[in-house]
């Protein structure tokens, strides 16, 4: 009988974290769009006795993540799927943002909905962005809950033009994706299996340094010092909230998003911090 199989989608620190946490005794597929930085981080799981099967896959491609759902289902039963691939907007423009971070968290969700197993669950790493923007208006959240995928970048409030900045497009991206999660756990239910997000706070990884030494680092940091915990988060801390939400300790959860950001956002919701106020 094979083994059951775990996806992780993205090589950074906490696609990295959540295999070497999640990953031992399973058949780990893992995927990222970098092929040196796939190939790297696949000889040191494998040195460190992973067993790892790599696949290079572009999420923002329909055809390239299909055939990554369908390599998994190859390999065995899917048990979990851990998306983490994504862009920052110190990474990337508003267009390369919107078809990564919105409609490749979309992508990953339609397609694993339709080889995961019955008992399976899968995570989606979303942000804390998301609740710091302010929130779309009732009616287009329900429409970036709903439309068809492949409508989902022709909606006139997801035109780049419509986004002054990379990052206010980030922030609506992890809306969005807290929105798909909730909604796309109707499909996975009819699998027999559970999805959620997880929305990180400041995390210590490499996106996360860019981040803190970007022009919105200054507010970053004022909410972690404003924060209940008062420091950076790691990326073990991700991998832990990923590992609860997958075990059988969370079965009755899905369609929500877990918020692991050290109390930041609750540093701002309560004006311990005014964030506009430590940007500028």
């Amino acid at each position: 009988m094979p083994n059951e199989v775990l996806v992780v989608i993205g090589t950074g620190g906490m696609g990295v974290a959540v295999t070497r946490r999640v990953g031992t005794g399973k058949t780990v597929l893992l995927a990222d769009y970098n092929e040196t930085a796939l190939n790297a981080v696949t000889e040191n799981l494998r040195d460190e006795g992973q067993q790892v099967t790599a696949q290079v896959v572009d999420v923002s491609s329909r055809e390239s993540v299909y055939a990554l759902a369908r390599a998994a289902a190859a390999l065995g039963p899917v048990r979990h799927v851990v998306h983490t691939a994504g862009l920052s907007p110190t990474q990337a423009p508003v267009d390369a943002i919107l078809k990564v971070d919105l409609l490749g968290t979309a992508l990953v969700l339609d397609a694993f909905a339709e080889v995961v197993t019955v008992g399976g669950a899968g995570v989606v790493i979303s942000s804390m962005s998301g609740y710091l923007a302010p929130p779309p208006a009732r009616e287009i959240e329900a429409q970036l809950a709903n439309t068809a995928t492949e409508e989902l970048l022709n909606l006139p409030f997801t035109a780049v033009d419509a986004f002054p900045s990379a990052g206010y497009a980030y922030s609506f991206a992890k809306r969005a994706n807290q929105l798909r999660v909730r909604s796309a756990s109707n499909a996975w239910g009819a699998r027999g299996a559970r999805v959620n997000s997880i929305s990180p706070g400041v995390i210590s990884t490499k996106m996360g340094q860019q981040e803190l030494a970007s022009e919105s680092g200054a507010g970053m940091r004022a909410m972690v010092a404003a924060s209940g915990t008062g420091r950076l988060g790691s990326a073990d801390d991700i991998a832990a909230a990923v590992d609860f939400l997958l075990s059988d300790n969370a079965s009755f959860i899905t369609g929500i998003d877990l918020l692991v950001d050290g109390g930041a956002v609750a540093a701002v919701s309560t004006g311990r911090v005014d964030l506009f106020a430590a940007r500028s």
